[in-house]
């Protein structure tokens, strides 16, 4: 990894731990990469000077260049937003030599229910609009590949005996670790072959399963966030499920379905929602001050409806938990409607009236709070 330049270039030359070692060997140029969450960067632009997110160098001082130029700028490709994505890091090693490019992937095939192995000689950035030239060797995910497949893949693509070893090991490799890390995806693109009939993986995306955190923790301790869901993550160490949207009205509930429900009233209703942000069974007044601080910060919002059906929960014991949240919080700065319903829901109402708090609005219909939020929005 390269950390943004702050020396002047003659100190940096002199300072070789400022650099890998690979780009002082000046007759072997090496490849700088963008360190991005998002896929197409050799023929993404910077916004500094238009060229790509991977770029061959000959030389230190093409190397700081380079990387002057991508570091601290955004990285824009299909995959990212239309402004790009910020540069923080980037990747350096050695240059090499390619006779061919191969595309290798391992992921569920959701319609056979088992694991398919990907192959095409066709790799590298090209992939996507050639996907149509993927062959596909389905296995069993105890068995592996099995040497039938690897038979198939030796006649298919050609490569000698020689060659097969270590694309047999690359195999194996990829399935133990699929099935020990409940991946979802691996994929090495490209995977590639010297003159010299070596092979190098030099790039790879690995996808796992949200599911298996719990199995995982070493693992989704490496995770980077993208930007925009730092929220998404705070929530879920709460046991909170926040999903970004694109309105201005934020929601709390409690229930997936509810969620849905109160999104297409509100909808209905005129208004647009901000997030989808499910409390659970388990709204307590720490969950629910962490739910409005995240709603809070979100410039976008202008109003909040809180839709609660007690039944695991109580209703006075939500109500609680948001008269200490909103203090916590130094009060609610938008409109907040909450609708109770459910065990102890008049006395979770009464407790929220008398509580003195601004911006707090009851409202026990459902049909009614929807209403509500989506008129306080228009005229805050």
């Amino acid at each position: 990894m390269l950390a943004k330049p702050s020396k002047a270039y003659s100190d940096i030359l002199n300072d070789r731990s400022a650099f890998p070692l690979a780009i002082f060997a000046r007759d072997a140029p090496s490849v700088v990469k963008a360190q991005v969450l998002a896929g197409g960067r050799g023929k993404g632009k910077f916004n500094s000077d238009g060229k790509g997110g991977v770029r061959i160098v000959s030389s230190p001082k093409e190397a700081f260049e380079s990387a002057s130029n991508m570091l601290g700028y955004n990285l824009t490709t299909k995959q990212t937003p239309p402004e790009g994505l910020l540069v923080n890091k980037l990747y350096i090693y050695k240059s090499v030599d390619i006779a061919d490019e191969f595309y290798v992937a391992i992921t569920f095939d959701r319609d056979r229910y088992m694991p398919v192995l990907l192959i095409s000689d066709d790799g590298g950035v090209n992939i996507e609009s050639n996907a149509s030239r993927l062959q596909r060797f389905w296995f069993n995910l105890y068995h592996g590949i099995t040497p039938e497949i690897t038979s198939y893949i030796q006649a298919q693509f050609g490569f000698s005996d020689k060659e097969m070893a270590p694309i047999t090991h690359i195999l194996h490799q990829m399935v133990k670790l699929f099935r020990e890390k409940d991946a979802t995806l691996l994929e090495l693109n490209p995977l590639v072959r010297t003159p010299d009939h070596e092979f190098f993986c030099l790039d790879a995306k690995f996808n796992f399963d949200n599911s298996a955190k719990f199995r995982q923790r070493e693992l989704f301790a490496l995770e980077e966030l993208e930007p925009g869901e730092e929220d998404e993550y705070q929530a879920a160490q709460l046991g909170l499920s926040y999903v970004r949207l694109e309105g201005n009205i934020g929601n709390v509930v409690n229930g997936a379905g509810l969620a849905m429900a109160t999104n297409d009233l509100v909808t209905l209703c005129g208004g647009k929602c901000a997030n989808f942000l499910d409390v659970g069974g388990g709204a307590t007044k720490e969950t629910l001050s962490k739910a409005f601080d995240i709603l809070q910060r979100d410039t976008r919002i202008k109003g909040i409806l809180v839709n609660i059906y007690g039944g695991i929960v109580r209703c006075d014991m939500i109500a609680e938990s948001i008269v200490s949240a909103a203090s916590a919080i130094g009060g609610f700065k938008v409109p907040v409607v909450v609708r109770l319903q459910g065990t102890n829901s008049e006395k979770g109402l009464k407790l929220i009236q008398d509580s003195g708090l601004d911006n707090l609005v009851v409202e026990a219909d459902f049909d009614q709070a929807a209403e509500k939020i989506v008129k306080l929005t228009e005229t805050s």
